[in-house]
């Protein structure tokens, strides 16, 4: 029998395990199709077609499209952002806030975002997905630079949850209405006032 090539050879799961080349792949091709198509043009049969991959093997990894679409942004995540450690929050939240726009400004990342935001209106498994997986992950980070605050004695370790959400909302806010502009002055003025740091100060 005469041997396939790796490029027409499908990839295979390996029981309930990942396979890792495989994953990279359906990862690369989603990633590669919401930039070509957006999430409008998005489909797991597209994406299983580009990868090699069977359909059941996707859908046996990532439940839904949400799912995945939340592998995918967080694989982009990880490959743009670091965490900044300026040693005050402000500029911390400075920092990270001109380099979170960025990224949703400039990657497919920022409508995978809106879309999920969008999807999880009216989809139970999109909002659970958004809920349950998305935000702990995705927030695990930004809670980190609140907890060093409070540490240093910034801020009180009990108004730390109220602050997330204040700066949440704020990003949110400028996400929802494509205003990501890198506009520092007014981006540092917000992450002064959520840090309880009045303009001016240092």
């Amino acid at each position: 029998m005469p041997e396939t090539s790796p490029a027409d050879r499908r990839r295979s799961s390996i029981g309930a395990r990942r396979n890792p080349d495989a994953e990279a792949a359906i990862l690369t091709a989603a990633r590669a199709l919401l930039a070509e198509r957006g999430y409008a043009g998005f489909s797991i049969e597209e994406v299983a077609r580009r990868a090699g991959a069977g359909k059941p093997t996707i859908y046996r990894w990532w439940a839904t499209k949400a799912d995945l679409l939340i592998d995918v942004y967080a694989a982009e995540k990880a490959s743009h952002m670091a965490l900044p450690d300026t040693g005050a929050l402000w500029s911390d939240l400075l920092a990270y806030t001109r380099a979170l726009w960025g990224f949703w400004r400039d990657t497919p990342s920022g409508s995978i975002f809106r879309a999920l935001i969008a999807e999880a209106q009216t989809t139970g498994a999109a909002l659970s997905a958004l809920r349950d997986k998305f935000l702990p992950d995705r927030l695990r980070d930004l809670c980190h630079m609140f907890e060093r605050a409070a540490e240093r004695g910034e801020i009180p370790a009990s108004e730390i949850d109220d602050r997330v959400g204040l700066y949440i909302g704020f990003n949110w806010l400028h996400l929802l209405t494509d205003r990501l502009a890198d506009d520092a002055p007014a981006i540092e003025r917000t992450a002064r006032l959520i840090a309880g740091q009045p303009s001016g100060r240092t």
